[in-house]
């Protein structure tokens, strides 16, 4: 019986956070690669790393964590990638696939294509996969099992090339969408920065509030708002890149969801009983449809692609 071949040789992963690890265990769990090999500038993600074997080899220099290696995945926030970048293009191999897991994607591209030369490749994805959750320890195989994994490629990608990265994320458990990276920003601005921004400015609305402390929201926080707002919790750094780096489509699902809630306010201050009736009914169904479709949970990023 001869061994099933493996899709890349080596795999390096930049950055050991909750995607970083989630994607080492599951590539351990599936055996794509006959080596992973992951970086963190952290001593302390390092060391947590190697106790839990998530890879082969944990490296605390970027350069020779890239080297001989045909697929580098980039894990870490935004507003690192340009540096990094910079850094390994130097250090690769010829034919060597970049691709990363970042959650904006056309002003992250725009600043990436210019570092680039003709021969290098560079195909941006991103699963929409996560938990509230942070770190090393926090990663879990199972994590992309029925999630969507989008691919945004470039012009000058190569359909072989785009078709290797889709077969990583179908082996890794996911459903995968090509799609345009200004269609995936506006997707990912309305299904789930919007509630992540809500999340962060509702839980800051209620800490502040002055005839209510901060013991009483903890104390008496109805199973509504400790859900709802669960997602606060999530990495401020990520999510900080992650509207900076969005912030067209970010702002204009702001001001959609501004008008909303201002017409919302003005039926309640009226006693417009039927207008909240009609509108709670409306978003109760398409609630119901999420639901149906398996989409019940609310994670760091939204993306069910099947029912459990």
């Amino acid at each position: 019986m001869t061994n099933k071949k493996k899709l890349f040789k080596q795999i390096t992963i930049i950055g050991l956070g909750l995607i970083g690890s989630s994607l080492a265990l599951s590539m351990k769990k599936s055996k794509i690669s006959s080596k992973t090999v992951g970086y963190s500038r952290s001593s302390k993600t390092r060391n947590t790393s190697k106790r839990l074997n998530l890879v082969d080899k944990v490296s605390n220099k970027l350069e020779e964590s890239v080297r001989g290696s045909d697929l580098i995945i980039i894990c870490t926030p935004l507003s690192s990638y340009s540096n990094i970048i910079k850094k390994i293009i130097p250090h690769i191999s010829k034919g060597t696939i970049i691709s990363d897991v970042g959650s904006a994607k056309e002003k992250t591209i725009n600043e990436i294509i210019p570092l680039l030369s003709n021969d290098d490749i560079f195909i941006p994805a991103h699963p929409i996969a996560g938990t509230e959750k942070s770190g090393p320890s926090a990663g879990f195989a199972e994590l992309f099992d029925d999630r969507w994994c989008i691919i945004t490629p470039l012009k000058n990608n190569k359909k072989s090339h785009i078709n290797k990265v889709k077969n990583l994320w179908k082996s890794l458990g996911s459903d995968v969408e090509v799609m345009s990276p200004q269609r995936h920003d506006r997707v990912m601005a309305i299904t789930s920065h919007l509630p992540h921004l809500i999340a962060y400015n509702i839980v800051s609305t209620a800490a502040d509030l002055e005839n209510v402390t901060k013991s009483d929201i903890i104390k008496y926080s109805a199973s509504g708002f400790r859900d709802f707002t669960r997602i606060a919790s999530s990495d401020p750094t990520m999510w900080r890149d992650i509207f900076l780096n969005n912030k067209e489509a970010v702002l204009e699902m702001i001001s959609r969801f501004t008008e909303d809630l201002t017409a919302l306010q003005k039926s309640i201050r009226w006693e417009d009983g039927k207008s909240l009736h009609k509108l709670f009914s409306k978003t109760r169904k398409v609630r119901d449809k999420i639901i149906s479709a398996g989409q019940d949970t609310v994670d760091a990023d939204f993306g069910r692609s099947k029912k459990r």
